[in-house]
């Protein structure tokens, strides 16, 4: 039973509840940080980092954190992950680091991160906080591929720096830009409302048919 309600939760980050595609959260580093696929891989393990951690120990205190301070306590214990992740990343990959920009300590702002606490972690054990951490943030690092992989192959003709076209190839220099990442996120969010639509039409007339049947 445990193993099927935790399994549940990560799936229900990765796909039914994603983030971004169904809950919209964390559009501004989603926008942002996502003209190549190596700046969204590491925003996306950065966000993993905090959320698990976090979450960790948000649910691990639950019962000792006063409800009148409980919000302050959850941003000082993100804090604290947002900084070990800002000089780890500084300190393996500057370049990548330079890149993303301010947009890692910001992390302490995204509405994903603190929404998990009080939503979630705060009430349940840390065993379904964790795992509801992981489909979360995994959901959130799979949209931010998604957006990056395509602007980076459309803008720059390449993925993770690896060329992928001939010389002939004449770069969508759009799509590395702010109005790029815009038009890609819009096609994609299209795609997925559509894929839910048809999933709900199709459950719609399985219902249906099993009504008239009995």
């Amino acid at each position: 039973m445990k193993e099927t309600e935790s399994y549940e939760e990560f799936i229900k980050g990765v796909w039914r509840d994603n983030p971004v595609f169904v809950q919209v959260l964390g559009m501004c580093p989603m926008l942002a940080v996502t003209n190549s696929a190596v700046n969204a891989i590491a925003m996306g393990m950065a966000t993993l980092f905090v959320l698990v951690g976090s979450s960790f120990l948000v649910s691990s205190f639950r019962n000792w954190i006063p409800k009148q301070v409980r919000i302050s306590c959850f941003i000082i214990i993100i804090a604290t992950f947002v900084t070990i992740a800002d000089y780890t990343l500084l300190a393996l990959v500057p370049k990548v680091h330079k890149e993303l920009g301010a947009f890692i300590p910001l992390i302490v702002a995204n509405c994903l991160i603190l929404g998990r606490q009080e939503a979630f972690a705060s009430r349940y054990p840390t065993r379904l906080a964790v795992m509801d951490a992981l489909g979360m943030a995994s959901g959130f690092m799979l949209a931010l591929l998604s957006l990056g992989a395509v602007r980076e192959i459309l803008g720059d003709g390449a993925l993770f720096g690896v060329k992928l076209f001939g010389e002939n190839f004449e770069p969508w220099v759009i799509m590395i830009l702010p109005p790029g990442g815009f038009l890609t996120l819009g096609v994609i969010l299209l795609f997925f409302n559509w894929f839910k639509l048809k999933k709900d039409e199709f459950l719609q007339e399985v219902a249906e048919a099993e009504r008239s049947e009995s």
